[in-house]
């Protein structure tokens, strides 16, 4: 007599998820931005730092004071991103400055933002083109003022209506200006977070409304579905 026994193993199917894309030419003013809901903000939330706020067609931040203490006007996009993120921003920029003012516009990637903690990346482009001009990728460890260099470049500077965009693949942070790749570094510290935009002013009150972004748009990667699964195991 020939005895066959089977045992059947289903193992899970997980269903692909749709990439999150998100974009704005900020159509309402707003102090705090919020966009119904949709933003995060480092002075609302966060506390120790600013927010963003808008006109019609123009995001920017709210410290003006020109002596801040790292607390950046800060907002990223509200639920669940992929790891592997996009941020895009046209820049407004308008009467630079050089020597010891600076003015800088901030792509945020892999961020989180709650009561006195402020953590992620920062991709930040000086607004200036004479040779001052700056890009620089920075972790945001938490706590205000902790923050660590990932790497600092020189760059093309920036000329107002300028696209900016910063991508982070893994452990891989890269910056562009108009489609070109202008630096990059690596850092594997932080794995989630949203994105969103920041602003950083030192030096000349008032400037804070000199430069800014009037479109911004996000993407993540999409999650591919996993195969079902069928094993098959058997005795005689």
């Amino acid at each position: 007599m020939l005895v066959v026994a089977l045992t059947l193993f289903f193992l899970p199917h997980v269903q692909a998820q749709s990439p999150n894309t998100y974009s704005t030419s900020f159509p309402n003013a707003e102090n705090p931005i919020s966009e119904g809901g949709r933003w995060i903000n480092g002075g609302a939330v966060g506390i120790d730092w600013k927010d963003v706020q808008t006109t019609t067609g123009f995001a920017f931040g709210s410290d003006s004071s020109g002596n801040p203490n790292f607390n950046d006007p800060t907002a990223v996009l509200s639920g669940t991103w992929g790891p592997d993120q996009t941020a895009t921003g046209k820049v407004r920029t308008v009467n630079q400055q050089s020597g010891n003012v600076f003015e800088e516009v901030e792509l945020r990637l892999r961020t989180t933002i709650a009561p006195h903690r402020l953590s992620g990346y920062e991709v930040n482009f000086r607004c200036t083109h004479d040779g001052s001009q700056y890009v620089e990728i920075v972790r945001w460890n938490g706590a205000l003022g902790d923050f660590t260099y990932v790497t600092r470049a020189t760059g093309p500077g920036l000329f107002d209506g300028d696209v900016v965009k910063a991508t982070i693949t893994g452990n891989v942070i890269t910056a562009y200006i108009n489609g070109v790749q202008v630096a990059q570094g690596t850092d594997s510290t932080f794995a989630s977070g949203s994105p969103g935009i920041g602003f950083y002013l030192h030096n000349l009150a008032g400037a804070n409304v000199n430069y800014g972004f009037t479109t911004f748009s996000a993407t993540d990667t999409a999650t591919p579905a996993a195969p079902f699964n069928l094993r098959i195991t058997g005795t005689s």
